[in-house]
């Protein structure tokens, strides 16, 4: 434990020391805020206004068919409409000309398939969807008239039905806010072990690889054993990388402090920016942030913090136990890209196999996959805040523990083998030949 100890200590203040890491572990927030800004600005400069000349033989749109900021309408005499027609591809300022045939016996079909648009460029399809939307808002309210309805009459008619919902096992509600927020948190806490392996995973093999290839590690294990080189090695990463979140972590919640009031001006910037700013001035936040708040102190949030740790560590070591294997078992990084397969596809599963837990929490293949350790890492976080039945939560973690285990050894019979082997590549019926030995 002594060796192990001052190489997870070496690991780790050699990794925290570089310049690199400081400049990426301080930059990385703002870099973020600054490609999200970039976005934004992408969008917004982006933005095209159109304007159209519109012929209304039906007489239905003049007054009705409304501009906006992106779609101005223009409407002309019938009369002219020959003569826009042969002089729009040479007109400058006027993006086309909307042609909407007479009404005849009340038959919007044959309005409807009469209608064209002649444009002299291309047209982005959003513009396109917008006019149709405008046009079809004016034809619904003229059949609103036509059928001697009321716009309450419509709106009555357009509710849903609302259903509650109630478990009778616990006797509490089911809501959708709840769903939403189980979700929430369920694709959170999913995501942040799936990133964390896979980062920090390749991390561990590359940082063996690195010490293979200028032969350091042969004065390392003259005085360890590899196995104590290897699990310094994985913990200093694991240091490494929670010192990086702490860091990031903190930045972020000092920056949500700081920058919260220019949300609202920042939102704008973005498309339907204006309407969901708005929207977020109807909405009652404190209300909200109330019901949020109560869902989540029902949830057994002792059970999943312990879930989230026993899962997270264990399926760290885990994974890095088999990267390390993997950056032992070879001379390069090229050669790296046929083994990280076995790492890398068993955690998609998992990821992406979760995602029926959205809507079947207690279905087969979220059982399975929280079950099974290669994937349980990141179903089983992922279904623990919809609620897991105590054996199922301790048969996942003992099969993970075992599983956890047996990959150290394996790897370890790997890595004492292969980090002195050079300019032979490692086959498979090599390493069994390694784990065996």
């Amino acid at each position: 434990m002594k060796n192990i100890f001052l190489i997870t200590k070496r690991e780790y203040l050699t990794q925290v020391k570089k310049r690199s890491f400081i400049i990426l572990t301080l930059l990385a927030p703002i870099l973020m805020i600054g490609f999200g800004a970039l976005i934004a600005f992408m969008f917004k400069a982006n933005e095209s206004s159109s304007t159209f000349n519109v012929v209304d033989k039906s007489g239905l749109f003049v007054g009705n068919l409304k501009s906006d900021k992106t779609i101005k309408y223009v409407f002309v005499p019938q009369e002219n409409e020959k003569a826009l027609t042969s002089t729009l591809k040479d007109m400058t300022g006027i993006e086309g000309l909307l042609i909407i045939p007479e009404l005849k016996d009340n038959n919007f079909d044959a309005l409807e398939k009469g209608s064209k648009l002649l444009i002299n460029k291309k047209i982005g399809l959003d513009t396109k969807m917008s006019v149709v939307a405008d046009l079809s808002k004016v034809i619904k309210q003229e059949k609103i008239k036509k059928l001697g309805i009321s716009e309450d009459q419509i709106i009555n008619l357009d509710k849903n039905f609302v259903l509650s919902t109630q478990n009778v096992v616990d006797n509490k509600g089911d809501s959708d806010l709840d769903f939403g927020v189980r979700s929430g948190l369920s694709m959170v806490l999913m995501y942040a072990v799936f990133m964390f392996i896979i980062i920090y995973g390749v991390r561990v093999m590359r940082s063996v690889l690195e010490e293979k290839n200028n032969r350091v590690v042969e004065i390392i294990i003259s005085s360890v054993k590899p196995f104590e080189l290897m699990m310094g090695k994985i913990l200093g990463v694991t240091l490494v990388a929670l010192t990086q979140f702490t860091v990031w972590i903190t930045m972020s919640v000092i920056g949500a402090v700081f920058l919260n009031t220019g949300f609202s001006a920042m939102q704008k910037q973005i498309p339907g920016g204006e309407q969901s700013a708005e929207m977020m001035k109807s909405f009652d936040i404190k209300l909200a942030a109330s019901e949020v708040s109560h869902i989540l102190l029902d949830m057994n949030f002792g059970l999943i913090i312990f879930v989230f740790i026993v899962f997270f560590l264990l399926g760290y070591i885990f994974y890095s136990s088999m990267y390390a294997a993997i950056g032992s078992a070879v001379d390069n990084e090229t050669e790296t890209q046929q083994f990280t397969l076995f790492a890398i596809i068993p955690l998609m599963l998992g990821m992406y196999g979760s995602f029926t837990i959205m809507n079947n929490p207690e279905g087969p293949l979220g059982f399975w996959l929280s079950i099974i350790p290669f994937t349980s890492p990141v179903a089983m976080i992922a279904r623990i805040p919809f609620g897991v039945p105590v054996w199922q939560i301790a048969l996942s973690m003992f099969l993970l523990v075992i599983s956890t285990l047996a990959m150290i050894y394996i790897a370890a019979k790997i890595y004492r083998v292969g980090i002195l082997m050079y300019g032979n590549k490692a086959s498979a019926k090599e390493l069994w030949k390694w784990i065996r030995s």
